[in-house]
């Protein structure tokens, strides 16, 4: 089944986010049902299961990345993170750093808090919410100058952009 989200492709943090979304029929949630979980973690490329807890977890997961993305508080980031750790290991391949959480259902929710401290350790200023008023979606602002405004150009910021105009022509009518 197709992922039904409207913005895919972010970061693992910023897509746990993008979770939730407001489309034509209102406000819209993946992870409302394990259905929903099991669409997330394949679209994330996680081969982990798919239940209840796991779906509770994730919640909470992007609850607490919200909070912290908002600057409101980092202290449920810090309840979701103390959950695992990384252990590192010789591995066939090398030295690996791997992720160690006791909770298999706390594994995706802790992944993707991880994630959120790598991208707040490289690019901070890069993780950005749409500039659209109606739109709850986030993104990391890959553009070479840092100035991207809209989740998509071509929902949002032709919305935008659309908008403006109308707004200019009925003025100057």
């Amino acid at each position: 089944m197709p992922d039904p989200r409207p913005h895919l492709g972010e970061p693992l943090a910023l897509d746990l986010l993008n979770t939730r979304w407001i489309s034509a029929d209102g406000r819209q949630d993946l992870l409302t049902d394990v259905a929903g979980v099991r669409q997330w973690l394949a679209d994330n490329h996680l081969a982990l299961p798919a239940d209840e807890p796991t779906r509770q977890a994730l919640v909470e997961a992007r609850e607490a990345i919200l909070r912290a993305v908002d600057k409101e508080t980092a202290d449920d980031l810090n309840a979701v993170l103390a959950h695992g750790r990384i252990r590192r290991a010789l591995t066939p391949d090398g030295p690996a750093s791997l992720p160690d959480v006791a909770d298999p259902a706390r594994l995706p929710g802790w992944l993707a808090a991880d994630n959120l401290l790598h991208l707040l350790a490289s690019t901070p200023d890069r993780i950005k919410q749409c500039d659209h008023p109606h739109c709850i979606l986030f993104f990391l602002d890959t553009s070479k100058n840092g100035a991207r405004r809209w989740h998509s150009m071509t929902s949002c910021g032709n919305r935008a952009k659309a908008t403006r105009h109308y707004a200019k022509k009925t003025r100057s009518d």
